[in-house]
């Protein structure tokens, strides 16, 4: 007697994880913020406009909007000005053409000047393992396109934090070599100094006792 075995039917009937890993992915869940949710979804709108529509409220929704790659590539589209990095955006239903979008997205915002540890993973999204690291990101990236103020961002600026940009301070060579100058006369205050008189690490102290 044969026993058949439905792979797919298991897998779709597979029931919700427990243990360590479902422990794990409250923690994370926890972690995404429903204000942060409203802020990005009104700046999203006002950089891109209307087109991008507006997702179901909740957290299953706003992934559902986001997922196929299309509302990601148009934002940083809109905020790279006529030097748009993504050439084509085409929505799709296919699995690996949405993530591929994402991934598009992802690379774009990097060299906006995102660093990589903003950056969230294709699949934080698009299997929604960590959205609040998707908001990480976005949030990252609106900080970054209000403190650079080169007229392509659209929205209240009250919504991000300027990111604070590095002071660097150039010296003239006139200035490097006067700089030397007085690190060498300080130095040289201590030409001639002698050693005498000084004992040696762990050498005990003569005394002489007068008779």
């Amino acid at each position: 007697m044969f026993l058949s075995f439905n792979l797919g039917s298991a897998m779709a009937n597979k029931g919700p994880s427990y243990g360590l890993s479902r422990e794990v992915q409250s923690k994370i869940d926890k972690k995404y913020e429903p204000d942060l949710e409203e802020r990005l979804t009104d700046w999203i709108i006002a950089q891109c406009g209307d087109k991008v529509g507006r997702p179901e409220p909740g957290k299953v929704g706003w992934q559902n909007w986001l997922k196929d790659g299309c509302v990601l590539c148009e934002l940083i589209n809109s905020l790279s000005g006529a030097n748009k990095p993504i050439k084509k955006i085409q929505s799709s239903g296919m699995a690996f053409k949405q993530m591929e979008q994402i991934s598009q997205f992802l690379n774009a915002a990097e060299k906006y000047g995102i660093t990589k540890t903003d950056v969230f993973q294709t699949v934080d999204l698009w299997e929604g393992k960590d959205l609040a690291a998707v908001q990480k990101t976005l949030m990252a990236l609106g900080s970054l396109a209000v403190t650079r103020d080169d007229g392509n961002y659209r929205g209240d600026p009250n919504w991000f934090h300027k990111k604070a940009i590095e002071n660097k301070r150039a010296f003239s060579e006139d200035q490097l070599n006067e700089g030397k100058s007085v690190i060498g006369l300080q130095m040289g205050t201590n030409k001639g100094a002698s050693q005498a008189g000084m004992t040696g690490y762990g050498r005990p102290r003569q005394i002489l006792n007068n008779p």
